[in-house]
């Protein structure tokens, strides 16, 4: 058979080629930035392996397929093809020697110890204080070769700063699991971030060396977010110091949770439309200083002079609010939008945002699993492709008519608005579970008061903090981010604002991914294809039924789904990220608690399969296919499928599922394999303890 195929093969390529051959002649210039996609899907190969691969035969099919691709570069189809091979291996490679780069995980004590150590970060938050700690040294041993966060007591009112050598007695703990299969990867980000954990103080911090070696900037961020915060007290000045400085932790939970329900989430993480602003406000500043000199109007290059000027003014911001991902991307292609009006081309373009992405790729490609990335990215992408399609459109519109110009800035921004959170959308669904309806009227409201009055008066006020007077700016800034938190609360507040939905798989948003890409980085009518993947991976989470059972990590969480029903049982000290799940996994807004109980034991029926739910050590737990507890059983209960507290510590969070075919089981092991960031496994403990299926 493969005899015969092979053949075909050949003749269908030469056949096909001369006419993908011509396509690529006419997208002309468009095919660049597929390459970023290319080397994300690399990325997101590696991270998608269950072991650890060898890195080599990628490195080597990369410069393979590169220098194939320059060797043939006359033949435009193959050299295509080989390209994006090529960087697709390249990716798979960078993410390969990010994760090796790394330092491994220290054991971290499981009793209290003493932490030393210079602070690296000092942040307040709605109740309380946090720091960072590098390398710290526990009860006096050698340094560890990653940092620890720690949450100070509430009453704690030593001085702490960036740059300070504190020690402080508390309790660590490592990076928790996904809190279900498929979830969010807390270990993943602290292995690449160099965290090795988490905790809490359980005595007073001592400040033994102050100022002992801060960083300029880092020292900067935290002196203008007190500054501010002193000024506008409360979420005012959370808000404030967020806008200014990027620290945002001290911002209230019914805040935060407004601003995300309203579409608004994005004004609270610094990114390009906050450096946008700066470099706006500082380009305009400076062109009209320079046009009121007649000798610099007439001679000098005001233009360029004004976009160096904005530049400079961005890359100070940009190490003010901390150099994270959304503005690192939004402040290359500054740079590269800058290039541009120097050299009088195109400012803004699919090429500019690819050379970003590959960028960022090649120095974190771990950014790629990031939701910050993907939505970063998927708006941006949309934006550009979106004004391209519509700019020829509006050049004649409403010419030499009184209202052009105000139609022109509200259709303007309503579009803006609509392009952007419909692109990120599905990505926010995918992470969080939620997708905000709302978010055009919110933000044709909200970001004209940012740009226009909040972060003026915010920039004005940091100029004027070096001589004290930063409470002549801080007062209208505070009125208007009144304004903001109303106008997020109203927006929440309407029926339906947000939708809980389904889990989408991870092979969904992939599609999504593609068909965004397709979609929006061609030109000609084949573009349309996009639509085919990019409605599928919209329409996957209906494709796929969910689990019916679900154990969390620790087992204090336990869920199920009966007939549309959602029940969960819920343990003293379950995490906030475990009790979201039935929201997360079934898009279940409500869910109630387990009925049917008596004598320390639950009996449901799922499809025929009885299930027990014991919380009783004492409970009979004879004649089912399914027994699951937040206890630890011990063996003493016998099953097709048993799940109780020490389970889970082998197996991490569980779904299961009853069907036709049996009782199925997926474990965090299963959907995480043998990688680096994963604690606790090794490759001789790879293999769930639980049975992936089970016939009844």
């Amino acid at each position: 058979m493969y005899a015969a195929i092979a053949p075909a093969g050949i003749v269908a390529w030469r056949r096909s080629e001369p006419i993908l051959a011509a396509w690529l002649a006419a997208e002309r210039g468009r095919f660049f930035p597929f390459l970023p996609v290319c080397m994300g899907a690399g990325v997101v190969g590696y991270f998608g392996c269950r072991t650890e691969p060898t890195l080599w035969p990628c490195a080597l099919a990369a410069l393979l397929c590169l220098g194939l691709a320059y060797w043939r570069r006359e033949r435009r189809l193959l050299r295509a093809v080989l390209l994006a091979a090529g960087f697709a291996a390249a990716g798979f490679a960078c993410a390969g020697v990010a994760a090796w780069r790394a330092p491994p995980w220290d054991d971290l004590p499981r009793g209290a110890v003493i932490v030393a150590g210079t602070i690296t970060q000092a942040e307040a938050l709605p109740e309380g204080r946090r720091m960072t700690i590098a390398a710290p040294s526990l009860d006096g041993a050698p340094s560890l070769g990653r940092g620890v966060r720690i949450r100070l007591r509430n009453g704690d009112t030593t001085p702490l700063a960036a740059g300070d050598v504190v020690r402080v007695r508390a309790l660590l703990r490592p990076p928790s699991p996904p809190a279900y299969p498929g979830g969010w990867d807390m270990q993943r980000d602290a292995f690449f971030t160099g965290m090795d954990g988490y905790g809490f103080a359980i005595g007073t911090a001592a400040n033994l060396k102050p100022h002992g070696g801060a960083g300029l900037w880092q020292g900067l961020r935290e002196n203008v977010a007190a500054r501010f915060m002193a000024a506008l007290p409360g979420a005012r000045g959370a808000i404030a110091a967020t806008l200014l400085t990027g620290l945002g932790a001290a911002i209230p939970a019914a805040d935060r949770t407004a601003f995300q329900v309203s579409g608004l989430a994005h004004l609270l993480a610094v990114a390009g439309l906050h450096i946008g602003i700066v470099m706006g406000l500082v380009f305009a500043a400076v062109r009209t200083a320079l046009r009121a000199s007649e000798q610099a109007a007439l001679h000098w290059p005001i233009k360029r002079i004004a976009a160096l000027a904005a530049l400079a003014g961005g890359g100070f911001y940009l190490a003010l609010t901390g150099i994270h991902v959304p503005i690192l991307r939004s402040f290359v292609m500054a740079c590269l939008v800058t290039l541009a009006l120097l050299t009088g081309r195109r400012a803004l373009s699919a090429r500019a945002l690819a050379l970003a992405a590959l960028a960022l790729m090649t120095c974190a490609p771990e950014l790629v699993m990031g939701v910050s990335f993907q939505m970063s990215f998927a708006a941006v992408l949309a934006l550009v492709a979106g004004w391209q399609a519509l700019s020829p459109r509006m050049v004649l519109f409403g010419a030499g008519k009184w209202w052009r110009a105000p139609a022109l800035y509200v259709g303007g921004l309503a579009t803006t608005s609509a392009l952007a959170g419909t692109a990120s959308l599905p990505y926010a669904a995918y992470h969080f579970g939620t997708a905000t309806l709302f978010y055009v009227p919110a933000n044709m409201l909200a970001v004209p008061l940012t740009a226009f009055w909040v972060m003026p008066w915010g920039l004005a006020a940091l100029m004027l903090m070096p001589v004290g007077l930063e409470h002549l700016a801080t007062a209208p800034m505070g009125l208007g981010i009144d304004g903001l938190r109303a106008i997020a609360a109203g927006v929440a507040a309407w029926p339906d604002a947000v939708w809980k939905v389904p889990q989408m798989p991870a092979w969904g948003l992939l599609l999504v991914s593609g068909g965004l890409a397709w979609l929006c980085l061609w030109a000609s009518r084949p573009r349309l294809a996009g639509l085919v993947p990019l409605l599928a991976g919209l329409y996957s989470p209906w494709l796929v039924r969910p689990p019916d059972i679900v154990v969390s990590a620790d087992a204090r969480m336990i869920a199920a789904d009966v007939d549309g029903r959602v029940f969960v049982n819920t343990a003293r000290g379950a995490s906030r990220f475990d009790l979201d799940t039935p929201a997360r996994v079934w898009g279940a807004a409500d869910a109630g608690e387990f009925a049917a109980c008596a004598d320390g034991a639950c009996r449901l029926q799922i499809r025929g399969a009885a299930v027990l739910l014991v919380t009783a050590q004492d409970a009979a737990c004879a004649g089912a296919a399914v027994i699951v507890s937040p206890l630890p059983l011990r063996g003493r209960c016998q099953a097709p499928v048993v799940v109780d507290r020490f389970s889970v510590m082998d197996d991490g969070a569980v779904f299961i599922s009853v069907g036709a075919d049996g009782i199925n089981t997926v474990t965090d092991r299963m959907a995480r394999g043998d990688r680096p960031w994963v604690i606790g496994q090794s490759s001789h403990r790879a293999t769930s303890k639980l049975p992936a299926a089970v016939t009844e």
